[in-house]
This record gives C-alpha cells, sequence and structure tokens, in this order.
C-alpha cells in the first residue's frame, strides 16, 4: 500500500522526477544541455526501477510516461474552451499595411499612431491545443474545425519538448496552451530515408508528416517520430492575467516550453514588416519549415476590442513569404499514378535548383492545369516549390517558344495497369478504375482488410506489404491463399503470428455484404453508401449485373456514385478478383430489409450543409442524425434539404436549378425546436 513506501523512496522519486524534467526542458527546449547523455540516462534508469518496485506511485506526469502505449481504436472528440482561430492572409507589403489601416480604423486611431505587433516565425505543422490543470498536462488536442478537435494526449506525451508538468512555481487553475507540433528537417529526411529503404510511400512534407504522426492511433509510432512544437499562446487560462502577448510567450518560456524563439516586440508596421522581409531572406536557416510570419496585435485589451470576423481575429495576419522562382526546360510530362488511382502528370525537366535543392520534376496536378498554362513538351517554364517543399510549374515563358514543342493528351487508359482512367464530372482528376493495378495494390489491400471492412485483426499494412515485395500478394484474394510455410518466410514472423493471421482471414471469409462491398475500395462508396447497395440489390452477383440507369434510381445513390460504380464493376480485373474471392471461399451475408427511420422533422431525410454556420458543422449534422436523417457533403436529386450558412458556395445555387428546398440556419434549428405528434 502507498502508506508503507519509506520517506526517503517518495523523495528520492520526487527529486528524479524533477531533475529529469529540468534536463529535459534544458536539452529539447533550450538545446542547452547541463548533463551528459550517460548521467541523463543513469537517472532515468534509476526512476524506471524505482517505478517498477512501487507501481503504485507512478504519476501521470512521470517522464517513464512519455513512451508508446497499446494503440487506440479511435480518437475521442474534444471542444476547445477558447476556438482555435485561423488566420487572414497578406502576400505582399501593401496588405499588410492594409491590415494596419483596419485595424487603426476599427480603433477609432488617429492614422499616424503607433501599434505595437509581435511578429514571429509562422511554423509549418499541425495546431494542437495543451490543457494544464494546476500545473500538470491532462490532455491535449488537435485543432480540428477550430471548435472541436481530437483527443491526442498519448501521441502529445511522446514529444519531449512539451513539460508534462509546468516549471513554475505557482501554475494556474486551468490554462490552454497553443503551438505547433512539426518536423526537424533533418527528422524528416530520415524518416522518408527509412520509408524510402523500407519500401513504403514517402512523406510528401514535413507538415504532412507531422500531421500523420500526432493522428497515429498507435502511439508507438509517434514516439518514434521524434517530433517537436513551439508554442505560440494561450486559449482559455484562468487564475492569471497579461498585459501583451509577448508578456504571454515570455511566461510559457519560464514555465518550460519553447515559444517563438524568433519573436520580436515591434514598435509599429513599419517595423513588422521589416521582420517580415528579414525571414524572407533567412529562413532557410531554419531546422523547421516556414512558409511567412504571423503578425498580431501586442495589447490583449486590443486585441479584445478588435474582436473577430467570421472565423479569423482582426488583431493578426499571416504574412506569406512568396516563393523563389527558377526558369527551366520542360523535357518530357509523364504520368504518375497514385494510391488512390489518381492520375497526374508530372513535369521531367532539365536539372535546376530551387530553395537550396536540385529540381528535375514537377508536379502539373492535373489535366485541366496543363491546358490552362498551355505547358507542352520542350517549353521553357517558370517552377517553384509549394509551401517551401513540393516544386510545380507556375508559368510558361512564351517569348522562349520555336514552334517544335508538343502538345500534351492525357491518357483514357492507366499508365500502369490499362485499366480504364475515368474523369468524373465536376472532378480534375482523371482515375484508374483497377482493382488490382500495381500501383495503388498496397493500399487498396489495406483497406480491405481494414476494420470498417473485412476487418481482419493482424492483417495491417506492414504484413501486406511485405507479402506485396515479396510478390505473394497481388489482390486482396491473394491473401486468403496462403500457406503458413509462405508466412514464416517472412521478417519478424514467428509461428503463432503465421497462425493468427491464417485464423483471421479465416474468420473474414463470412462478412456482412455491406461490408465486402466497401473493402473493394470503389470511387464514392463509404460505408453507408455501401449499405444502401447491399440491402437494395441483395448480392454482390446482382449488383455486379445491375445498370448505371437502375443504379442512379435508387435512393440515395446519385449518377456520380452510379457512374463509378457501374465503372468499377465492367472492369476485367474486378471481374477476375470477384471469381478469386469466390473460389478462395469468400461468401458475404445478405443483410436484412432496413428498418423504418425514427421520427423527428429529418426523418428519412438528406440534408445537405454549405457555407459557415454559427455551430461546428459536425454539432449540426449530429443534430439532423438525432432525427432520424442524413446530413452528406455531396448534393444530388435525391436531397431533400439544403441549409445554407454564411458565403455559400456552389452547392447553394445548385440547389436552386434542381428546386431543393433551402433553409436558413434559424430554419433549420426553428425546425429542430419544433414539437413532434406522438403516435
Amino acid at each position: 500500500m502507498p502508506e508503507r513506501v519509506p520517506k526517503q523512496v517518495r523523495n528520492r522519486l520526487e527529486d528524479l522526477r524533477r531533475q529529469i524534467h529540468y534536463h529535459n526542458y534544458r536539452y529539447y527546449v533550450l538545446d542547452s544541455p547541463e548533463i551528459s547523455d550517460a548521467e541523463y540516462d543513469r537517472l532515468m534508469r534509476e526512476l524506471q526501477d524505482l517505478e517498477a518496485h512501487y507501481p503504485e506511485l507512478v504519476t501521470p506526469d512521470s517522464p517513464t510516461q512519455r513512451v508508446g502505449a497499446p494503440p487506440l481504436e479511435e480518437f475521442a472528440t474534444v471542444r476547445h474552451r477558447v476556438p482555435m482561430l485561423s488566420l487572414g492572409n497578406a502576400f505582399e507589403e501593401q496588405e499588410l499595411r492594409a491590415f494596419d489601416e483596419r485595424a487603426k480604423r476599427h480603433l477609432g486611431a488617429d492614422p499616424s499612431e503607433q501599434i505595437d505587433y509581435v511578429a514571429e516565425l509562422k511554423v509549418d505543422g499541425l495546431a494542437v491545443s495543451l490543457t494544464y490543470e494546476r500545473g500538470l498536462f491532462t490532455h491535449g488536442a488537435t485543432r480540428g474545425d477550430g471548435f472541436t478537435g481530437e483527443d491526442v494526449t498519448i501521441n502529445l506525451r511522446t514529444i519531449r519538448a512539451i513539460p508534462l508538468r509546468m516549471l513554475v512555481e505557482s501554475a494556474p487553475p486551468l490554462a490552454e496552451v497553443r503551438g505547433e507540433v512539426y518536423l526537424d528537417k533533418r527528422e524528416f529526411a530520415r524518416i522518408n530515408k527509412e520509408r524510402e529503404e523500407a519500401g513504403e510511400p514517402l512523406f510528401a512534407n514535413p507538415r504532412n508528416a507531422a500531421a500523420g504522426s500526432v493522428r497515429q492511433l498507435d502511439s508507438s509510432i509517434t514516439a518514434r517520430r521524434r517530433l517537436d512544437i513551439i508554442v505560440y499562446g494561450l486559449g482559455a487560462v484562468e487564475g492569471m492575467s497579461f498585459a501583451g502577448h509577448m508578456e504571454v510567450l515570455e511566461y510559457l518560456r519560464r514555465a518550460g516550453f519553447k515559444a517563438s524563439p524568433q519573436s520580436r516586440l515591434c514598435h509599429g508596421i513599419d517595423e513588422a514588416y521589416a521582420y517580415c522581409r528579414e525571414w524572407q531572406q533567412r529562413h532557410g536557416e531554419l531546422t523547421f519549415g516556414t512558409d511567412g510570419v504571423v503578425v498580431k496585435v501586442d495589447s490583449l485589451a486590443l486585441q479584445e476590442r478588435l474582436g473577430q470576423v467570421s472565423r479569423s481575429p482582426r488583431w493578426a495576419v499571416a504574412y506569406k513569404f512568396p516563393p523563389e522562382e527558377q526558369a527551366t526546360v520542360v523535357k518530357d510530362i509523364m504520368v504518375s499514378v497514385g494510391r488512390t488511382g489518381a492520375l497526374t502528370p508530372v513535369a521531367v525537366m532539365e536539372p535546376v535548383v530551387v530553395s537550396g535543392s536540385t529540381v528535375q520534376m514537377a508536379t502539373l496536378h492535373n489535366e485541366d492545369e496543363v491546358a490552362r498554362k498551355d505547358v507542352r513538351i520542350g517549353d521553357t517554364v517558370v517552377i517553384r516549390k509549394a509551401g517551401d517543399v513540393i516544386p510545380e510549374v507556375v508559368s510558361v515563358v512564351l517569348s522562349k517558344r520555336t514552334g517544335r514543342e508538343r502538345r500534351f493528351k492525357m491518357p483514357d487508359k492507366c499508365p500502369v495497369c490499362g485499366a480504364d482512367a475515368v474523369r468524373e464530372e465536376g472532378e480534375a482528376v482523371r482515375r484508374c478504375t483497377g482493382i488490382a493495378c500495381p500501383a495503388q495494390i498496397v493500399q487498396r489491400m489495406v483497406h480491405f482488410f481494414s476494420r470498417g471492412a473485412l476487418n481482419a485483426e493482424g492483417i495491417g499494412p506492414a504484413l501486406i506489404l511485405q507479402l506485396a515485395q515479396r510478390g505473394l500478394a497481388h489482390d486482396p484474394a491473394d491473401l486468403f491463399f496462403l500457406t503458413k510455410e509462405q508466412l514464416l518466410s517472412l521478417e519478424r514472423m514467428a509461428e503463432k503470428s503465421a497462425q493468427n493471421a491464417l485464423d483471421a482471414l479465416e474468420a473474414s471469409k463470412r462478412p456482412p455484404l455491406d461490408r465486402l462491398i466497401y473493402a473493394l475500395g470503389i470511387r464514392h462508396v463509404g460505408e453507408h453508401v455501401a449499405e444502401v447497395l447491399a440491402r437494395r440489390f441483395g448480392s454482390l452477383e446482382r449488383l455486379a449485373e445491375v445498370s448505371e440507369e437502375e443504379l442512379s434510381q435508387t435512393l440515395e445513390i446519385g449518377p456520380v456514385i452510379a457512374r463509378a460504380v457501374a465503372i468499377f464493376f465492367r472492369q476485367k480485373q474486378t471481374r477476375e478478383l470477384l471469381a478469386k474471392l469466390r473460389r478462395a471461399g469468400v461468401r458475404p451475408e445478405a443483410l436484412e430489409a432496413a428498418a423504418p427511420a425514427g421520427g423527428g422533422p429529418f426523418a428519412g431525410k438528406t440534408v445537405v450543409f454549405t457555407g459557415a454556420l454559427s455551430m461546428p458543422r459536425a454539432e449540426a449534422e449530429r443534430l439532423v442524425a438525432s432525427q432520424g436523417g442524413r446530413a452528406t457533403s455531396s448534393l444530388s436529386k435525391s436531397t431533400d434539404y439544403v441549409v445554407v450558412g454564411e458565403s455559400p458556395g456552389s452547392k447553394y445555387e445548385r440547389a436552386r436549378q434542381l428546386g431543393i428546398p433551402i433553409l436558413t440556419e434559424e430554419e433549420f434549428r426553428g425546425m429542430l425546436s419544433e414539437p413532434q405528434e406522438v403516435t
């Protein structure tokens, strides 16, 4: 029992934790260690040994709790006490000065009066909120939609630059610390090198890698990624007050955080713009990615007076750096096939140095972009790195044309597998429809056996990747024909693991029909649409034969989904896969007839939201579901209502053209509050 633990042991545990927290701060935040790695390891080993002997004394803020924990099934959601707003952008000096003028005008200040600003580098990462209660880190969440994020506490604990306990004597009862999780450029290079050697797809840029790492359900993977964080402010805070933003940053540094190390107090917009110009030239020196500078009004009282417009504060703006541009010649245009089947034209160019690295290939995005920019093979083009990372073609230097340039035509067949490459109405991307396309097969197989599909436990990405690399699996059906001997030939595969994999595959041979339809990875067919198709047509054989016209007449199946399903089932690769699944003994179970929808004004109705609402979009969709309806993002003739918020998009005009009933948010709320008849 805890009361029997000797006092000297308790004191030593507390002392070890205090020392390790301090040395973590020196090493990961200040980059100025005071002890050697060997001394640090000795302290950590002593702490681990003591906690192993006295597990009842392990605390949530112990340095030993930073390691990964068992994988989660999904992330819970967290509502931010203070919304995490997005920023308006300024792309040139005039726009930055216009921001300053608007702030003065809103405050009723004299145009010649100077406002003090804090300028800090905009870290290119994933925004998170860290909640501390009486100095103890209790949970952390992603930004999400600004109002509600995902609870990623278990992953954020693995980031050593996040103090598990604030290093101040009198911590506030509550503090939400806001920051940006990122990957150091060297760490990004290391991870991509490892992924390349393992045959895994590379991360496109450090931001994507950081975001993917924070949102890993398996925190042990996050722990291996060596993420870092820079904090930039506070959300909700109790028991403390500050006069200005720079004061907040200074407090956060004292509390043990790495707070915007290059931040500067600027007296007036001239000094703020000078800071922007300075770092526009120097940002290549940084170890983290940045695409600009955030300029904030320093005074918190003025921030409060300025308030916000829509989801952006009036007291802050992001000044974006213009990307470096260079000219080169397009030698050829090839087509790459992505993991989702998207065909992307890529310019193969004469090598040129852009933003410190040699570039030979640049994305042309899609065939519309090629036509809009009129990029031809042999053209001289201007290129840059989007977000300082991904090379892209900006424009053609028409004055360099000779007349010998060749136009590019997008293929209507996949260049990898030969299946139809289809471009759906309203989309810019052409996609391969081949289910066995080598360019996308690994991800298709991972999806096929995932939790929402056949749910074969233990048949995950690492195993599937090995099988594909060894030539043992070319499509999902191949896995059902594996032998134990073949599995045992894989790396890190023991007898028990091999048998578990075979048992999981055998158990997945009788899935509900909707799960098998979803597992096939048909474009636009998610879990709900798969269930609709399964209940309507009853068998995979019937679904494979049905016409596009009959599909489009099915409730909740619009013309876009109908076309995607029809195209998918007419492919030779699809027919071959279905035949192979039957030979493997995969027999889906038909679903029972759908139960009638519950009561409520939206019972059995399909609702589409467009524009900015006063409530989070997820909350509005939940309200529809609670009334027996369904909220979707796609608009079709079968849509029952379109709810319109501020600044609605093209869906509003299309709804008017189709004659779909349109509701304001007020009318939507009114319908929710209407009393329902009791039958």
